[in-house]
């Protein structure tokens, strides 16, 4: 690993940040320390803002043709450095290699994306007027700076797909990974883009302590647009700072996400779609399952099939490409997820299936009869408990599927493929998937939440536009009458 990695990276230049204090990256399975970093402080955001300001002017004027080989190059660097990234996501985050592989090729995916929407920066969209005469031009600009904060759940993906459209629309980009996946969220991305030719400036990359620095990221007055993956919570607070200072924002927070199971369900693609959905990542994806819904005709077999699949799900040392169940994020964490699964116990839920900790792992519990309305079924749990209720109509299904301040994802499980998609059109959800995993994620596709779920999209044509911004011009070709 590269000594620079536990760096800074303001305005092309690699160093320490300017605080005092200084952040130990763990390996989250065995708390081996991996990188120590030298946080920033204020003075090193504005540093950084202002490189990205001035970086900006100059990268706007651009080509299409720079912007395309600057993002080609970039994607064939990264796929150069395939098994090393894989292997650094595994030490930094605790991902399983099956995960760490799978985030490394939608992260390449959403470098190649952007370079399919570079044109429409260069060409208005043009149509016509009621008024005689009159053609009107829509043209894209770049929004400027864009400040983003990310989790620690997919960081080389998370950054990229807010960097990779940022460069193709010609923004600058100020990136704050969560400092404990610090490597794999920034200076991999600054030393990639770095070598393939991007203007220094136009990314930066710092890590601070909120309690040294507090709101001035989000508060700066230099970015425009305001990037955010992490908790319902914190994306509130940032939208309400946002909203004073009339920023733009791009949220993607948190999710209770319904995986439900239709009376003429294949239930064999319903199991293996439900543990994928659950498991994969130990949990610890915005995305997962966090309540199963089951017709009551399918239940008990649901269960039962569930339950033998989750005792034989891998887990242990993540290094192990085996391994599908590595080590959750921190202590906190992981004492979240056994609390709620004590409280579960003591609320009456059935308890089909008990999780153990292991070191930092902690394997999967299963629990039946859960109520609605209890803390397990309504609670982001972010960890290997799956909850599984029983329902009788659709109607109900859905009832319970929508009753929760979330929105983001959802799965529905149908032999008839028009009623399927009616109930997944039905869920209040940003995202919906027919026979198949609430964890899916296509560069082509808008993802994002509603409700408490998030504002705005990743990925695809409208998640570009998340970072541009139009101009109507109108061209009256012809003398206009006017009424006086």
């Amino acid at each position: 690993m590269s000594e620079k990695y536990n760096k800074q990276y303001i305005n092309g230049v690699w160093r320490d940040g300017s605080s005092k204090q200084v952040y130990d990256s763990v390996n989250p399975y065995n708390n081996e320390v991996i990188a120590r970093i030298r946080l920033a402080n204020r003075d090193d955001i504005d540093e950084a803002y202002e490189a990205a300001r001035v970086a900006q002017k100059a990268w706007a004027k651009s080509s299409a043709d720079e912007r395309k080989e600057v993002l080609r190059s970039a994607a064939g660097l990264l796929m150069e450095r395939k098994e090393e990234m894989i292997g650094l996501m595994v030490k930094e985050s605790g991902s399983s290699v099956v995960k760490a592989g799978s985030e490394f090729m939608v992260a390449v995916g959403s470098i190649l994306s952007a370079i399919d929407y570079v044109d429409s920066m260069f060409a208005p969209h043009v149509f016509p007027s009621p008024i005689p005469g009159k053609e009107n031009h829509v043209y894209r600009y770049p929004v400027g700076v864009i400040g983003t904060i990310n989790a620690f759940n997919f960081p080389l993906y998370m950054a990229l797909r807010v960097v990779a459209p940022a460069v193709a629309a010609g923004d600058a980009v100020v990136l704050k990974p969560d400092s404990q996946t610090f490597i794999t969220g920034g200076p991999i991305i600054a030393d990639i883009f770095e070598q393939a030719g991007l203007p220094k400036g136009v990314v930066n990359v710092i890590a601070y302590d909120v309690a040294e620095v507090g709101d001035y990221m989000i508060e700066h007055p230099v970015p425009r647009i305001m990037s955010f993956t992490g908790s319902t919570g914190v994306g509130r607070h940032i939208a309400e700072l946002c909203g004073k200072h009339l920023k733009r924002t791009s949220l993607e927070l948190g999710g209770n996400n319904a995986f439900v199971v239709l009376e003429d369900a294949d239930l064999d693609q319903a199991v293996n779609a439900a543990i994928f959905s659950k498991f994969m990542n130990s949990g610890q994806v915005c995305v997962c399952t966090n309540r199963f819904f089951v017709h009551r005709s399918l239940y008990e077999t649901f269960i039962e099939r569930f339950v033998e699949r989750a005792k034989q799900v891998p887990y242990g040392d993540p290094t192990d490409p085996k391994v599908v169940i590595g080590p959750l994020i921190n202590e906190r964490q992981i004492q979240k997820v056994l609390n709620i699964a004590q409280e579960a116990k003591q609320d009456g839920a059935r308890l089909v299936l008990e999780g153990k900790r292991l070191g930092n792992v902690v394997t999967p519990f299963v629990f039946a009869d859960v109520d609605p309305k209890s803390r397990l079924a309504k609670t982001e749990i972010f960890g290997p408990i799956a909850t599984i209720i029983p329902f009788d109509t659709e109607e109900e299904a859905l009832a319970m599927a929508n009753d929760t301040e979330y929105g983001l994802s959802g799965a529905v499980f149908s032999r008839d493929l028009d009623k399927g998609t009616a109930f997944a059109c039905a869920v209040e959800s940003g995202m919906t998937h027919v026979n198949d995993t609430t964890i899916n994620m296509d560069m082509n596709a808008p993802f994002g939440g509603e409700k408490s779920s998030g504002i705005g999209h990743y990925g695809g044509e409208i998640g570009f536009e998340e970072f541009t911004t139009c101009k109507w011009v109108s061209v009256q070709k012809e003398a206009r009458v006017f009424p006086f």
